[in-house]
């Protein structure tokens, strides 16, 4: 009785783990370039009372055995990548990725990261930087005075001044692609690092070896989809139930046999 209430538990946690998952892709459904993530459950240990293939005779064997599961646990989160819908702003410094790749961004610790998140702003020295002032890479930086910025979709950035008619490239924006993406370790305000799961990344101009192109004035929205996401808790609190029931189950049995043996 008390390995049914442990495998109940394995149950139950694993629904929680999977519930607390889904209340995070919700609570993201508004953060530009979020990927939804999902639960990958894994079975856990048998006990082989009894051995598949076992002699039961000199001639015979069994044909199947006594395994004894000891329940279910989630071993691994997996990012969803897929794409985000575009979503228009206006603002020419708003840039979304239409298809693979992922801005570089240089963190304070000289650590490169990753985002699909393309709200970048302008600090005091010109250089494009993100909302909490980290610089993208390879740098650019705007001319003082530049009356208008144009970033095309292959990443190439020009700005024209005042008083000249012809616009001038200032730089290009590269981007990166990793050969499992879903390897990637989020550190929160929309970043990622690279780790030995996500291979080491590929750089270079955007619509180039499959890096996708720059939309300029647009932002890549979350992946999250709310019905499949309320699908999804529907499944999951129906599970959880099912669960308790199970332990409720077990606790009157064990009321039966301790009343029977009284």
């Amino acid at each position: 009785m008390m390995q049914s209430l442990a495998v109940v538990r394995t149950g139950l946690e694993g629904e929680q783990t999977k519930m607390d998952i889904i209340s995070n892709n919700l609570a993201n459904i508004n953060t530009t370039g979020f990927k939804k993530m999902r639960p990958i459950f894994q079975d856990l240990l048998y006990e082989n009372q009894t051995q598949a293939g076992g002699f039961t005779s000199q001639a015979t064997n069994y044909p199947s055995g006594l395994q004894q599961g000891t329940g279910a646990n989630v071993i691994a989160t997996e990012p969803v990548v897929t794409q985000g819908s575009l979503e228009q702003t206006g603002n020419s410094l708003d840039l979304a990725i239409n298809g693979e790749g992922y801005f570089q961004i240089l963190l304070p610790s000289g650590t490169l990261a990753y985002t699909r998140d393309g709200s970048f702003q302008i600090s005091a020295q010109g250089q494009v930087v993100t909302a909490l002032g980290d610089q993208l890479q390879p740098p650019i930086t705007i001319p003082r005075g530049a009356q208008s910025i144009t970033i095309g979709q292959d990443g190439t950035v020009s700005v024209t001044l005042q008083g000249q008619s012809q616009p001038s490239q200032i730089g290009t924006i590269q981007l990166a692609s990793f050969i499992n993406p879903a390897g990637l370790q989020n550190t929160g305000n929309n970043l990622a690092i690279q780790t030995q799961a996500s291979g080491a990344p590929v750089t270079g101009q955007p619509t180039q070896n499959g890096l996708g192109s720059v939309a300029q004035g647009y932002l890549e929205g979350s992946n999250v989809s709310v019905v499949d996401e309320m699908i999804d808790m529907i499944a999951t609190q129906r599970a959880y139930e099912l669960n308790t029931e199970a332990a409720k189950g077990v606790d009157q049995m064990l009321n039966y046999l301790t009343q029977a043996t009284s």
